[in-house]
């Protein structure tokens, strides 16, 4: 079914985050007035609720609850790609209900990052597994927790109801509820080595983890598999499985790529994003053969003409510490 961009980014419950959360998750090209962008800011700023868009009619995104969480609803209940952190865990179990009051069946982790796992325990215990069967134990997580295997290692610190239960190790796993097939899709040494993507076939959703960022320069978890290698592979990739609005471009309609932060994206979005790392990555790796050493690229600016639209000069994530993953990441390639 092809719907407007107008219809998919429309609220569906009344609540808003906040003014700017509004404006980073609505798709460029929208169409919205100047007077409907400004009503939505002051519903935004009014309000201390999550926010949840309704993307195509059987999926849903929550906003506000450290990420962007994917909602998937149908006659066989909920599933769930991520879960936000653990202080808002309460506000996204009120966020889904508003949307459907069919039990959660599944959590997919597109990585192990707490702003993206933290709420697994809480979620996972108020869902329900397709076939339960007999009592449910005191505390028992029920609804599954999906990942890749390699998140494991990584989420050692969390309680044990907050980790994966189905894990993986091979190229992807698949699932077919709620009348759609959905796969979830490893991509190895990206963000981290335990990335993977959600992509929900009949809706034509791809939820794409932190691979992609709108607000900034991916982050590269070198530490933990991370490579500039494998997160232009991984943007390679969600390239592919997108699918933008051709011929007709005026309906604005095509793949909806939703990242682990940000404003919803269309394949041009990620396009746009992949070739901005490709250039900083070429620039970077024309240093490193010329020998020059980290200080040297630092003073380079290899990010130049990009800093001012993703660049942080300060923060978690600074555009400095990007550099730095990505010299990491080629100091010692061969040739």
């Amino acid at each position: 079914m092809t719907i407007t961009l107008e219809n998919w980014c429309r609220r569906v419950r009344t609540g808003a985050v906040a003014a700017v959360c509004a404006l980073l998750l609505l798709p460029r090209g929208s169409g919205l007035r100047p007077e409907e962008a400004a009503a939505s800011q002051v519903a935004a700023a009014q309000s201390g609720a999550l926010e949840i868009l309704e993307v195509r009619p059987s999926f849903f995104v929550i906003a506000g609850a450290a990420s962007n969480i994917g909602v998937q609803v149908g006659e066989d209940g909920i599933v769930l790609v991520d879960a936000g952190s653990a202080a808002g865990a309460p506000a996204v179990l009120a966020a889904i209900k508003r949307i459907s009051p069919k039990p959660i069946r599944y959590i997919i982790d597109t990585r192990p990052d707490a702003d993206h796992v933290g709420g697994n325990e809480a979620l996972s215990k108020a869902g329900e597994k397709l076939f339960s069967g007999g009592t449910r134990a005191a505390g028992e997580a029920l609804a599954p927790i999906v990942s890749v295997e390699s998140v494991l290692q990584y989420m050692t610190s969390l309680p044990a109801g907050a980790l994966p239960t189905e894990v993986f190790h091979y190229a992807r796993k698949y699932m077919y509820l709620n009348g759609e097939a959905i796969e979830v899709l490893s991509q190895p040494a990206a963000h981290t080595d335990g990335d993977a993507f959600a992509f929900f076939r009949r809706s034509d959703v791809v939820m794409a983890g932190d691979v992609l960022d709108t607000r900034r320069f991916p982050v590269i978890d070198v530490a933990r598999g991370g490579s500039i290698q494998g997160e232009i592979a991984a943007l390679d990739r969600l390239v592919g499985l997108a699918v933008p609005s051709v011929p007709v471009v005026s309906r604005e309609a095509g793949t909806i790529v939703v990242p682990g932060h940000g404003r919803l994206c269309e394949q041009y979005d990620v396009v746009e994003y992949r070739d901005m790392v490709t250039i900083i990555r070429d620039r970077v790796r024309d240093l490193v053969k010329k020998g020059r050493s980290l200080a040297e690229v630092q003073a380079a600016q290899p990010a130049k003409g990009y800093m001012g639209r993703y660049g942080n000069p300060g923060g978690a994530w600074t555009t400095e510490r990007f550099i730095e993953a990505v010299y990491q990441s080629l100091v010692g390639e061969k040739p």
